[in-house]
């Protein structure tokens, strides 16, 4: 289930007076639970908390505030340009203040976006409609949902009549994956992955190359003590917003995540994603290997490879070196179970490589023979002869040998934790696009329909429910928020052709072209012009982002 702010949208304040200058959206106040509320408290409808502020303050998300008897929603609506933005134009026009209060605090008002953004607005203003595109970031919502949706707005696109309807939904049913490129052994899989002591999510199921851990959710969020509760949404809210996350794993390592940088593991910055398992390596160079090596050993936890025994060295009429490797044998020249996962050559615990090696067969090795072992990313590698005894003794690598084990290096690709966002948008929030539901989830099935998250193109699952995940370093700085209840805030557009929104039922009464967006604010809001802030899109995201699927 999917919550929703309860947001009733008005431009009139509580003296009835129409404010004339742009500021933040104004809200109506609702009937109070409480006829002991003070009479400087305004009780704030924007999700089921309910919140009694005091004037000047903001409520426990900090996303509303009572300024001089108002309720207001304090950050402003967040447009995304077609083109690149000069430094000092529509991108910093606006700072948000939300940021900058605490609900313990009084709350400036002067600190409110005012008419000072008015030059960069209007080089907004004359922007046309395939070069502005606004999202849910600061658009609020609507509760109950039987009511529009904050914006739905008219535009066109490549000739054809368009809409988007604009909310921040509040999701309690939501969860991040995280992909952290390392081989090293991060924890047991299913093992508890905890913020601040707290369980807030497990180990999952290891990928190619890459550590993947699974976050948040809704039994952390609301099937736990308040502590974890408000834990685990404090944590899902910095790591959609890209801040750095100290987490630690039962029986494993210590890490700090951050979406989009390199993973720090046990206080050690990861550098390289491993170029592949040892076997892939092995197929890889072998031939770039041959004349210079008798025998090349591939340290990877999962699979270990060994040159002259693998189909590559087979092919390239390799002798068998007698090298005999600790594991159990897959097929030729492949090799499990090695050594215990761990932080050391090739994700494996060992620190010694020649831990791995049984020894020689005597009828087949000889002294003098080159061994090379080297991990699936270069960063560990060691040359060794063998002596009379057929001991291997380490020695000086060869220049040519030097330039493989380099070039391991250069196929690796950095490391990066990935951090995607995935939410159930089922609920109530559809209401506030149609007034049947289901036929927005069958016509986001049927492609009709495009789903982005801060215009950043989300990935519908297949099955029922409309099920998103979108990957966070491609959505604006500051996309997530929260409620106490608690549960997470993000944004989310839907957009499809106008016949395509009539056919599903949806509020055509309230749709309205982008350029009355701009002079009027919300749907539910006449008189002042929008606050807003407008940023450059993300490079990686394709243009215009509402544009479905079947016409892009």
């Amino acid at each position: 289930m999917t919550e929703h702010t309860k947001v009733d949208f008005g431009a009139d304040g509580v003296d009835g007076e129409t404010a004339s200058t742009p500021g933040p959206t104004v809200l109506e106040k609702s009937a109070p639970r409480s006829d002991r509320m003070a009479a400087n408290k305004i009780e704030c409808n924007a999700c089921p908390v309910l919140c009694q502020i005091s004037a000047g303050r903001t409520g426990a998300c900090d996303r509303y505030a009572n300024a001089d008897g108002r309720l207001i929603r304090v950050d402003p609506v967040l447009f995304i340009s077609r083109e690149r933005l000069e430094s000092g134009s529509a991108t910093a026009a606006i700072a948000a203040p939300a940021a900058l209060m605490d609900a313990n605090e009084p709350f400036d008002t002067s600190r409110l976006p005012t008419s000072s953004g008015a030059n960069a607005n209007d080089i907004a203003d004359r922007r046309t409609d395939d070069a502005l595109f606004v999202t849910g970031v600061g658009a609020s919502s609507t509760y109950p949902d039987y009511k529009p949706a904050p914006f739905i707005v008219s535009s066109k696109q490549n000739g054809v009549d368009m809409v988007t309807v604009v909310t921040e939904g509040i999701f309690s049913y939501c969860s991040f994956k995280v992909k952290i490129d390392t081989d090293r052994f991060l924890g047991p899989e299913q093992a508890n992955v905890r913020c601040k002591g707290e369980i807030v999510g497990h180990v999952t199921t290891a990928e190619y190359g890459s550590q993947m851990l699974s976050l948040g959710g809704v039994h952390h969020l609301t099937g736990g003590s308040k502590k974890e509760g408000r834990v685990t949404c404090d944590m899902m809210q910095a790591l959609g917003n890209k801040d750095a996350v100290e987490f630690t794993i039962d029986g494993g390592a210590n890490l700090v995540i951050r979406a989009g940088a390199a993973p720090i593991v046990d206080g050690v910055e990861e550098q390289r994603m491993r170029v592949g398992c040892g076997s892939a390596t092995i197929g890889i160079f072998a031939k770039q290997w041959f004349g210079h090596v008798d025998e090349v050993v591939v340290v990877d936890d999962h699979i270990t490879g060994v040159l002259t025994e693998h189909q590559a060295g087979r092919c390239l009429g390799m002798l068998d070196s007698g090298l005999k490797i600790r594991g159990r044998k897959s097929t030729p020249g492949r090799y499990f179970q090695v050594a215990n996962p761990g932080t050391g050559w090739g994700g494996t615990d060992i620190q010694d490589p020649l831990a791995i090696v049984e020894g020689f067969d005597a009828s087949k090795a000889r002294p003098g023979m080159r061994i090379l072992m080297v991990s699936t990313t270069g960063e560990h590698a060691q040359w060794y002869e063998l002596d009379r005894d057929l001991v291997p003794r380490v020695a000086d690598m060869p220049d040519a040998v030097r330039r493989t084990v380099e070039r391991i290096g250069e196929n690796c690709e950095p490391s990066l934790a990935t951090v995607l966002f995935i939410g159930g948008a089922g609920g109530s929030l559809r209401a506030g696009a149609t007034e049947n539901p289901v036929l927005l989830t069958r016509a986001i099935k049927q492609q009709l329909v495009n789903v982005t998250c801060g215009g950043a193109p989300a990935y519908v699952w297949p099955g029922g429910g409309i099920t998103i995940m979108v990957d966070v370093a491609r959505m604006p700085d500051g996309s997530f928020g929260t409620v106490p209840t608690p549960a997470i805030v993000a944004p989310i557009e839907f957009t499809m052709r106008y016949d395509a929104y009539r056919d599903l039922g949806g509020h055509l009464d309230a749709v309205r072209p982008l350029a009355e967006v701009l002079a009027h604010g919300p749907t539910h809001t006449e008189g002042a012009p929008l606050e807003r802030r407008t940023v450059a899109r993300h490079p990686d995201n394709p243009w215009p982002p509402a544009v479905p699927p079947m016409l892009g």
